[in-house]
Formats: C-alpha cells, structure tokens, sequence
C-alpha cells in the first residue's frame, strides 16, 4: 500500500530555489552576523527561520540532514552549515561570502576590542546582553518545534529524539552527542520503516537529501590538504621558529580537533596559549567576556586573540592569522565530506538511517535549548515573560528573526 499523502514520508517539499547571486548571499549572511546572539545552536534557529521557513531554500528535512553532517565535524558547526548553505545557493564564491558576511561583524568587533582591551568593561550584567540571550531562548525553541513537527511526527522517531536528549543532558560532553547522533542512526536503521525512494522528490533537489555541486578532485584535494596541514604546519612552525606560522598552528589544530563548537574550543584555546605566553590570562578572560557580547560565530575570538599575542605576529597580522586558520579547517572538511554525505543519502537504507540521525538532531537542539540556552537566558520572572512575548512574535506574528533580536535588546536595556 502506497503512503498516504498526509504520511510522515510525504511531507511538504521546499518550493523549487532558483540559483542565487553571491551579493544575494552576502547580504543575508551580513544581517545574520549582525543579529545572531545566542551562540552556535541559535544560530542554528536563526538559520532555520530565515533559510527553510521565508526564503525556502530547503525544506526542513534537508536542513536536518546538513545539521546532522555538521555535528559529526570537528569545528564550528553553526559556520559549516552556513557555509554549505552559501556553497548550495551560489557556489564557491558564494561559500565565501557566507563566511566572510557571517564572521566579519562578530571578528572587527572582538578585533576592535583587542585593540582597546577593557574599554566596554565588565558587561555580564549588561541588561541589552541579557535581552540578547532571552531573544535566542525563544529562536531555538521556535526552530525546535518547527523541526519537530516534520521530523518527529510518529512515536518511534520522537522516542529516538527523546533518547538523544537524555543522552546529551545527562553526559554533557561532545563526543556523547556524537555518540547519540550515530546511536539514533543505528536505530534508524533497525526500527524505522523505508523511507521514500530518491525519485518521489520532485522538489528539484530542494527535498531530500541536501545536495550541492562539489566536483570529486576538489574534494578529495579539501580532505588531503586539511590532514597536511594537520600534520605539517607543526613541524614546519618548528624548524623556522615563525611566530606566524606558530600562531597559525595553534589556531589550525583547534579548528581541526575540537568537537562541539565555540565553548568548546574557548577553554582549548586558553590551555594552548595562556601557559605558552602568546597571550597574557589577563588579556584572555577579558576577551571572554566581549566574545559573548557579540554576535556570530565564538570562533571569531580568534580575531582578538590573534590581535593581543604578545608575538611578533600580533595586532591586524596576528588577528588576520588566527581567524583564517581556526576556520581553514571546516571550510576543508564542509567541501571534502559532501559529496560523501549526499552518496550516503541517495540510498535507500541511508535514508532509513537519516531519518533516526534527523530525529537524534532534534533531540540535541532540545538538549541545547535547555543547557546552555534557557539556563543562561531565563533568569527570572520578567525575562521569562519577555521570552515568550518574543516566541508568541516568532511563531504566531511571523515576525522576522533579526527584528525580534533588536527589540529584546532594546528591552532589555531598558527593564533588566
């Protein structure tokens, strides 16, 4: 018997997306780094809300399917699927310019600030940050329903996601969310029924699975360059004695190496630079703080720790640096393991195993939603109340993400 057209399978496509320009996406990605707070999994919502729900570039099973791929990747995931979604809708040109829109206001920021270290002063207890941080509660709680809806229609499915989340609340570490994502695949692959064969998309690649144009050579090339570098810029940073080069291998192997994203990689960076001397702890705990004012990828401290290393490559250079090399890494790998990914999802038995990683997926931005989103946003009665006026804006008003950002702020500001 045929699925029915209401079944889980059959869900509704994105609408067919004409190829776009570069300056198109250069300037969708530029408001997103200008309003994204929250960190990497409200980037994630905001990504959501702008790419699957207004613009309908892809529709939420494909997203799923990116989202999932860049949670197996070292690095910062938010950037890599921003990446790949600029890769989708105007190619290589368009993969930069998602990255360079999407960094560039987080990274002169943290850059400016370097160069005036202490200026803005302790802004913990700043009432516009604390708005910031209640606007990206209701982001991700918004974007978690909406990928529950499509993802987690049935009980077996919203029972995988439910594993995943006790998975990740309970070990609270990266690679358990590594292990659930891969656990919720196997399952998937056991428990859940055949999914749709690749023919029934007549969504012109705007369905499932995600799906760029990444020729092979330039794939493989990505994946061989990214483990040189791995192995050979320390051992060439060795013999020269080049603070540049030492500098750039420090970056390069935290964006190589470290799972779970910017507060991750944050204490990471610390261990590497702090005891070497290329940064003073003074100068390091003051940069924290301002990294988690800003909007974008935390990736971007890099831009202000390259800019205070007390090494001959510091201030514009050293910043320049450190920003290219901790996000070289993920650029690598989001262009060498596509091809993979979409090989793996064009059969049968893979979308079986997706269709567990897509719930796992939900499972984990639930577990996000809860630490560190809505610990750290909701603090008291009244930025609850304001958490769901802006949730009610989002999910009922249909109001734009980044306009919803602006408003918490400014009341924040002015109430807490």
């Amino acid at each position: 018997m045929q699925p029915s057209a209401s079944s889980p399978d059959h869900l509704p496509a994105a609408a067919p997306a004409s190829r776009g320009s570069v300056a198109e996406v250069f300037w969708i990605f530029l408001r997103l780094g200008l309003t994204s707070f929250g960190g990497p999994v409200a980037h994630l919502g905001y990504f959501r809300e702008t790419f699957v729900e207004r613009r309908r570039w892809l529709s939420d099973r494909a997203y799923a399917d990116l989202v999932a791929l860049c949670q197996f990747l070292p690095g910062p995931a938010s950037s890599q699927v921003g990446m790949a979604l600029g890769l989708k809708r105007a190619g290589f040109a368009g993969m930069l310019a998602a990255w360079v829109a999407f960094t560039l206001p987080s990274a002169l920021a943290l850059a400016a600030f370097g160069f005036g270290i202490h200026a803005l002063g302790d802004l913990g207890d700043a009432g516009w940050l604390t708005g910031l941080k209640v606007a990206a509660v209701a982001v991700v709680a918004h974007a978690v329903l909406g990928m529950a809806r499509s993802l987690t229609p049935d009980a077996p499915r919203a029972s995988i996601a439910v594993a995943a989340l006790a998975i990740a609340l309970l070990v609270p570490t990266a690679w358990a969310q590594v292990a659930a994502i891969v656990l919720a695949g196997v399952i998937g692959l056991v428990w859940l029924r055949p999914a749709v064969p690749e023919a029934a998309d007549a969504s012109g690649g705007q369905g499932h699975p995600f799906r760029v144009r990444v020729p092979m050579p330039v794939a493989a090339g990505s994946l061989i360059l990214f483990a040189v570098l791995l192995i050979g810029l320390p051992v060439i940073a060795r013999l020269t004695g080049s603070d540049a080069l030492q500098l750039a291998d420090v970056f390069y192997r935290a964006g190589a190496l470290v799972f779970g994203g910017g507060h991750v990689v944050l204490p990471l960076l610390q261990a590497e630079l702090v005891p070497t001397g290329i940064v003073s702890n003074d100068a390091f705990l003051a940069g924290y703080g301002a990294a988690q004012a800003v909007p974008g990828p935390l990736f971007t401290f890099a831009a202000y720790l390259g800019t205070v290393s007390t090494t001959s490559a510091t201030g514009a250079v050293g910043a320049a640096i450190a920003l290219g090399a901790v996000f070289l890494p993920a650029t690598l790998l989001v262009i060498g393991t596509l091809p993979l990914w979409q090989a793996l999802a064009g059969h049968r038995l893979a979308r079986r195993a997706l269709s567990g990683v897509n719930a796992g997926v939900v499972g984990i931005l639930a577990a996000a939603l809860y630490q560190p989103v809505f610990t750290t946003g909701i603090t008291s009665a009244l930025t609850l109340v304001i958490g769901a006026a802006a949730f009610v804006a989002l999910s009922a008003w249909k109001a734009p993400a980044w306009a919803v950002v602006i408003a918490a702020g400014l009341l924040g500001l002015l109430v807490l």
